[in-house]
């Protein structure tokens, strides 16, 4: 039974390193610009083991993007409860999730290989519907607890606030390679939050609240 679990959390390894080479490939080269020989390399093991656990690049490139997705619902879910009012949950989240564009190399691999989803034969989850989902979820809460302004309606406002956040993300991409991402999240935060709140506070306590969940 220990051999086995050995043989298992072995293959395990090896399907994770070669799913993490082929992401720092995939965000660098993009998927036309990387080859099965040049994610051999990388990794280090061979093609075998790449046909083994994966295929071909085309199934590999859909799990670097499947794991993308698979990032998000366990973020989300650490980000959302009572203890917390919903608005500042949100603006937390939203700086979880830009870290994780920046930072995390499946996360940009698979941003980038949706983009080019047109190469790729292999069939890709949609986009964007769980965010809007889980936004107006977190604006339905704020509506609540009376942190909503009144003519604020939850989904549109999701839909726009969703559309604001991946459109800041593309132009700091284009821009700074996502380095500054954190600070023009502050500056559309600082934006929007007025428009949020039922009751919009002087700009000493946004910069306040905005501060903390950029810490968070």
């Amino acid at each position: 039974m220990k051999d086995d679990e050995h043989v298992q959390e072995r293959a395990e390894q090896t399907r994770r390193s070669l799913l993490e080479a082929a992401a720092s490939l995939f965000d660098e080269r993009g998927y036309a610009g990387t080859s099965i020989s040049d994610i051999t390399a990388r990794s280090g093991h061979t093609s075998g083991a790449i046909y083994f656990h994966y295929t071909s690049k085309e199934r590999l490139a859909l799990a670097v993007v499947q794991e993308h997705f698979a990032t998000w619902p366990p973020l989300i879910d650490r980000h959302t409860g009572p203890q917390v009012p919903a608005l500042e949950q949100l603006i937390r989240l939203s700086f979880a999730v830009a870290r994780a564009f920046r930072d995390d190399i499946v996360v940009r691999a698979g941003a980038r290989l949706w983009t080019e989803r047109s190469l790729i034969a292999a069939p890709f989850p949609p986009p964007f519907i769980g965010w809007i989902d889980a936004v107006g979820a977190m604006l339905e809460r704020a509506h609540g607890e009376g942190e909503l302004a009144a003519h604020v309606d939850p989904l549109p406002a999701a839909r726009t606030i969703v559309c604001a956040f991946f459109g800041l993300h593309t132009v700091s991409e284009a821009l700074d390679g996502r380095r500054l991402v954190e600070d023009h999240l502050v500056e559309l935060w600082t934006l929007l939050l007025p428009s949020l709140q039922a009751a919009p506070r002087h700009p000493g306590h946004t910069a306040e609240l905005l501060a903390a969940a950029r810490g968070a």
